[in-house]
């Protein structure tokens, strides 16, 4: 089906704006299974559709650990994800990974099945992350949050929070509770493209009474 260009960009566009091949629809990546993006989720760098995947780093499938993407995050240059494929043991005397090296190291781990995790790294809906930002393994960072330049996030971020440095920390909330209650009850981010360009207006006019109106 030919998409109709008065809905907003193309969703399965890798380069949305064609004048702009550093800025791409990460979803349409060539991603592996344990990689999930949400629609219009972008990644933006001058190296390229590649840059994206070399930055999602350790993530390996023996670890069983999920990268999640919400839809419409913003991602700048360098924002990488450490996966749980990076993580060392940390129960015996020596962190040094014998079985990853295989032959006359490998089967003697008394547990080999033992092997740390935190999950999977989830983002929400709606989430800037800044420049060269690294978000850590086992992370879920909440819908609208915004991760600052070169921040480190290793602890959960909320819903609307500003995060920065290193280790990162909340700053600040975007909005007071109550509206981000109303807002994530709202989550413009799963209307069809026909509401959201209608209501484009509405989203970024920073007015809950107008978004609830347009909602109903």
């Amino acid at each position: 089906m030919t998409h109709d260009p008065l809905l907003g960009p193309d969703p399965d566009a890798l380069h949305p704006i064609p004048a702009h091949p550093r800025v791409m629809f990460a979803r349409n990546l060539p991603l592996p299974p344990n990689v999930e993006i949400g629609a219009y989720s972008y990644y933006d760098d001058p190296d390229g559709p590649e840059a994206f995947q070399r930055n999602v780093l350790y993530h390996y499938a023996f670890t069983g650990d999920r990268l999640r993407i919400g839809r419409f995050c913003a991602m700048a240059t360098g924002t990488r994800f450490l996966m749980n494929g990076g993580n060392h043991r940390l129960t015996g005397f020596s962190t040094y990974p014998f079985l990853m090296h295989g032959g006359a190291w490998a089967g003697r781990y008394e547990d080999e099945t033992n092997f740390p995790s935190r999950g999977d790294t989830v983002l929400g809906n709606d989430v800037w992350t800044g420049w060269d930002s690294l978000i850590l393994p086992g992370v879920t960072i909440g819908d609208g949050a915004i991760i600052g330049a070169r921040a480190v996030v290793s602890q959960d971020v909320p819903p609307y929070a500003v995060v920065v440095g290193n280790p990162g920390r909340v700053v600040r909330m975007r909005f007071d509770d109550e509206t981000i209650k109303r807002l994530q009850e709202i989550a413009w981010w799963n209307w069809d493209a026909a509401a959201i360009t209608r209501n484009i207006p509405a989203i970024a006019s920073g007015d809950i009474a107008r978004l609830e109106a347009a909602a109903r």
